[in-house]
This record gives C-alpha cells, structure tokens and sequence, in this order.
C-alpha cells in the first residue's frame, strides 16, 4: 500500500512551528515590539477594575471595596450637565471629523498638482507645522485676534464704525471657533497621509485622461478622488471611534474653563476633569473613560458594518 505524504498547510501547528524554525530571525526582530504592546497596551487593562471599586491609596488596585457600578452614578445624576458635555462633543468631533476630512483631501490633492519641488515641500512644511503648535500658544494667538477689548478682529470692526464682538461672553460663538481650531491644527497633518496615497497612484491613468482630453478638474472627481475613497473611509472610521473623546488641553488653551462658555465648550472631558478629578475621585473619570471607549467601539463597528454593505473591499475588517 502506498503511504500518502502528510501536507501541513501553512495555518497549521506543524506550520507554524516551521515557520518559526525557517525565519526565527524575524520573530526575534518582532519580539521587542511585542513585549512592548503586552506592557503598555494590555497589562495596563487590568485597572480597569478600579471603574468598579472605591478606590483608597491604602487599599490598592485590588484591596479597595468593591461597588460594582456605583462608580458610573456621577456622570448620569447630573443628568443635564452630562447631556450637556455630551451634545457638545458629538457636534464639535463630528463637524470636526468632516470638515478636516474635506480640507486634507483638497490639501492634498493641490500638493499634487504642484509641479515646483521646492516650492512643494516649503508647503508641505508648512501646513505641517500648525500640528506641533500646542494648545496654549494656539489660546495666545486667539486671544491676540478674539481680546475683546484689545483683539485684532474687534479693533478692525471698531474702526468700520460696528460694534465689537464679545468673544468670551457669548458661549454659542465657540462651536464654530472650537471646530475652526481643531481643522486649521489637524487639517495639514492628514493632508500628508492622503498626499502620500495620491503619490502611489499609477500616472498612466492620467496619461490616458489627458489623452481622451479630460481637463484637471475631471481627473481629480473621476481618478484622483475614487481612487482616494479607501484611505478616505479608513481613516474616517478610525476617527469615529474618537468622536465622544473630548480634547480638554484645547479647551483650557482657548477658553480657560471660562464658565461662561461652558454652555457650548463644556466637553465630556473637561466634564470629568471639574467633577472628578479636581475631587481625586479617580475612579470616577475611569468609569466615564470607560464609557467612552465602549461606546466609540459600538461606532467604529457599526460604522464598518455601513461600508461593507456598500462595499466590503472599503471596510476595516
């Protein structure tokens, strides 16, 4: 009888071991990285269990009382306040998330069309450099425009004969300013991202658009942009997943806690870093960070499961 020759399929035990025996160079590259996301990236889940405790420095992680969800009550007793910050940061992230989505691709899309290297990368650069501008000199820069008294912005009105702006007094001004900052700080950073994309596109469709007499703005709409949809959609729904995390380092670099702006710039951030945190009730704004992550993971799935019924070559997984 003739014996059959067992054929391990890379998937396999025995593959695997193989794999490992054949290129254990790699796997010997890999394991610092690997080391380095178990410490940082996962070990640390285990405070989470502080969220369900009454956390005492004498008790520990482990050794302080056990109050399951008690520790979630402070964000929904004050039910308007939490409404509050809430609404305040799903519309700030969500024009937020659009709108630098839509000025990166334009972005991008006209670094490419510049044909100048040097003068291409001293744009790039500069685009580029809002990004590593803090909060607190990007709150200086506002206060030498927005200063009510001694603001650019209000000395030019003030010399038309109109009437200056109270820029810190009227809260209702502060979601487009919030969403202006966040798109002028974040906007040339991800134009690189897609400028990079745009660069990996191969030139003969271009070459064949220009041939059957296609003009720039019909290569950008019918070439440029389809090809763009799927690092558009990726990075979109990695964005979603952040869209309850408010950037509190941005509020208190424009506005200072202003309490009366609080009504538009009072974020679930900034929510948990007055009631919580000023407090040292730790355990507290872990249960609202918490709550953030599961519910920005419900969107990232949901929305991934929207892009698959469209078209599952765009979705994440």
């Amino acid at each position: 009888m003739k014996r059959t020759k067992k054929v391990l399929s890379p998937g396999g035990k025995g593959g695997f071991v193989k794999s490992i025996r054949d290129h254990w160079p790699l796997y010997v590259l890999s394991l610092p990285g690997l080391v380095a996301l178990l410490l940082f990236s996962y070990l640390p889940m285990a405070g989470l269990y502080i969220v369900f405790e009454r956390y005492t420095y004498q008790g520990g992680l482990f050794g302080s009382e056990f109050v399951g969800l008690k520790n979630f009550e402070f964000f929904f007793s004050n039910m308007e306040n939490a409404l509050r910050a809430t609404r305040n940061t799903i519309v700030v992230n969500f024009f937020n998330i659009i709108l630098t989505t839509v000025v990166a691709v334009g972005l991008a899309v006209m670094m490419n069309e510049i044909r100048n290297k040097w003068f291409k990368k001293v744009t790039q650069s500069i685009m580029f450099f809002p990004h590593f501008i803090s909060w607190v000199v990007v709150g200086t820069i506002a206060v030498t425009f927005l200063d009510e008294k001694k603001g650019l912005i209000n000395g030019m009105m003030t010399s038309l004969g109109m009437d200056p702006v109270l820029w810190y007094s009227n809260p209702w001004l502060w979601w487009p300013l919030l969403i202006f900052f966040s798109v002028w700080k974040a906007a040339g950073f991800n134009s690189i991202i897609y400028f990079a994309a745009i660069t990996g596109f191969d030139p003969s469709y271009y070459e064949a658009a220009t041939v059957d007499g296609a003009s720039k703005w019909q290569q950008i709409t019918k070439i440029t942009i389809p090809l763009l949809m799927p690092t558009i959609i990726i990075l979109f729904l990695l964005a979603v997943g952040g869209i309850l995390a408010g950037d509190i380092t941005q509020i208190l670099g424009l506005t200072n806690l202003n309490p009366m702006l609080l009504e538009t710039t009072d974020n679930i951030s900034t929510f948990v870093y007055r009631t919580a945190l000023q407090n040292g009730q730790f355990e507290s704004a872990s249960a609202v960070q918490l709550y953030q992550s599961i519910v920005g993971f419900m969107l990232v799935m949901f929305s991934n499961w929207i892009v698959k019924r469209y078209d599952k070559e765009y979705a994440l997984f």
